[in-house]
């Protein structure tokens, strides 16, 4: 195996399959990434649960494959300062030249590297790339990171087949809080799917697609999902397990409604969060005729305490929340304004906002 490859080229191509390969793993192979040379070339990725083969534009001047340390290739792609020529050499190893720097690595043989999933084309969908990656910046934020309740540790991709196209909900929560956007796509499917996709998968596909309008293509089968965009296949093993019925926890027929100017809203909160105890982040708000009031208290540094408008006209009631909670769906959402709907001190509130068409936020408040 031997070509020559310009540095942009191999820099860009590690930098996106960073986040995929294991460094701590016990399997070493899951350090390395394939490079598979025939008549173009390609790398692939993987960790056994996420993987990612894309095309890499290289000169070709010998065919070959092996595998190579990830992380050590990008760093030096990162460091040198001309094109890289790539050759193998007897026992797995890699000679890597760039001007007056070389360098030699040890890899492993092509046939080391685990087999990765076929793509299922039974059921395509398509997306456009900025708006899956919208959808998954508006819930990934809610998602769980405990080891008990694995199903909550990833989205939820619901799709609804209507009759002439499908929706989409995308759902994340962790049991304190709950977003959920929804989205009409083109395409088919035969049944309804619920699917979870693992949270460190949808931070791999984000950072795919960022920046791209391109659509992607969204295939599924019963264990895996594929996106392909551009030539490159990101695939993902689904979380197995039942998610919870997300839709119970939204609060129907609230009583008591409040509008709040967005940007107000979330600098007092920050200000106010400051004072807050590190571990729970209680703030209280006590909402009255036209104002709210923020205060947080702690008995080791002090208090925080700020009014800020609001167009609120029932009764006056004190409603607790983890500030960190509220602050990211406030940072999530788009337009200028937002409303708070509740019913009681201790009954879920619903966050919505008028420029944000299908989307709705759920937090749970705390005792103050």
């Amino acid at each position: 195996m031997k070509l020559k490859i310009q540095k942009e080229a191999i820099q860009n191509a590690l930098q996106s399959i960073q986040g995929i390969v294991d460094k701590k793993t016990t399997m070493p192979i899951l350090s390395h990434f394939l490079l598979k040379v025939n008549k173009s070339a390609s790398l692939m990725a993987t960790d056994l649960d996420i993987a990612l083969k894309g095309p890499l534009k290289a000169d070709i001047l010998e065919q070959g494959g092996l595998c190579i340390p990830a992380r050590k290739l990008f760093e030096i792609a990162r460091e040198v300062e001309g094109d890289l020529l790539l050759e193998s050499q007897d026992n797995n190893w890699l000679k890597v030249t760039s001007g007056k720097s070389t360098f030699k690595l040890m890899g492993l043989p092509e046939e080391d590297f685990p087999a990765l999933p076929e793509v299922s084309k039974s059921e395509a969908l398509h997306i456009k790339a900025d708006t899956l990656k919208d959808m998954i910046e508006k819930t990934i934020y809610a998602t769980g990171e405990s080891d008990t309740r694995y199903t909550l540790n990833g989205l939820l991709l619901h799709f609804m087949p209507k009759k002439k196209n499908i929706e989409l909900k995308v759902v994340g929560t962790d049991g304190h809080r709950l977003s959920v956007i929804s989205l009409e796509l083109e395409g088919k499917i035969s049944e309804e799917k619920k699917l979870i996709l693992p949270k460190k998968a949808a931070i791999e596909l984000k950072k795919l697609i960022e920046g791209s309008s391109e659509t992607i293509e969204v295939y599924l089968d019963k264990n895996h999902i594929f996106f392909s965009m551009d030539h490159i296949i990101l695939t993902s093993r689904l979380i197995e397990g039942t998610y919870p019925n997300y839709e119970q926890v939204v609060p129907k027929n609230n009583e008591k409604k409040v509008a709040i100017e967005k940007i107000a809203f979330l600098k007092a909160l920050r200000r106010t969060s400051i004072m807050s105890r590190e571990r729970t982040n209680a703030v209280r708000f006590d909402l009255e005729a036209g104002k709210i009031t923020l205060i947080s208290m702690n008995p080791d540094i002090g208090e925080a305490r700020e009014e800020i408008a609001a167009q609120y006209k029932g009764d006056a009631i004190s409603i607790g929340y983890n500030a960190r909670y509220v602050l990211d769906i406030l940072q999530a959402m788009d337009g200028e304004t937002v409303s708070m709907e509740l019913q009681e001190p201790l009954s879920p509130t619903l966050l919505l906002s008028p420029e944000n068409k299908g989307y709705t936020c759920v937090v749970m408040p705390m005792r103050t």
